[in-house]
């Protein structure tokens, strides 16, 4: 019985009816030809979005010379594992020098 589901190649951009394509070039399947071309159009719009925001979290990251939630010279409350471990626990006085300490 031949398969009757519709897929998206991406590599031609063209919907196939059946498993023509490799696994590695298809989305799918889908219900309909339109189905299968929709799926195309609406992951490019959700590339095209993820690629915008990653411009503009690149952008800021450059912008100000670090993460400012994680790095410890922009934010002097951010402190690496090793500043916390060397500093103790504030409220015990005990320095934490073994891992299971932080648990």
């Amino acid at each position: 019985m031949a398969d009757r589901r519709w897929y998206f190649n991406t590599k031609t951009e063209q919907p196939e009816q059946g498993l023509l394509s490799p696994s590695t070039q298809r989305m799918g399947p889908y219900k309909t030809r339109q189905d299968a071309i929709d799926a195309w159009k609406i992951a490019k719009e959700r590339n095209l979005t993820w690629e915008a925001v990653d411009r503009e979290w690149n952008k800021w990251d450059d912008d100000e010379g670090g993460n400012p939630t994680t790095d410890s010279a922009a934010n002097p409350a951010a402190k690496s594992d090793v500043e916390s471990d060397a500093e103790g626990d504030a409220d015990t006085g005990t320095a934490n020098s073994s891992p299971s300490a932080a648990q």
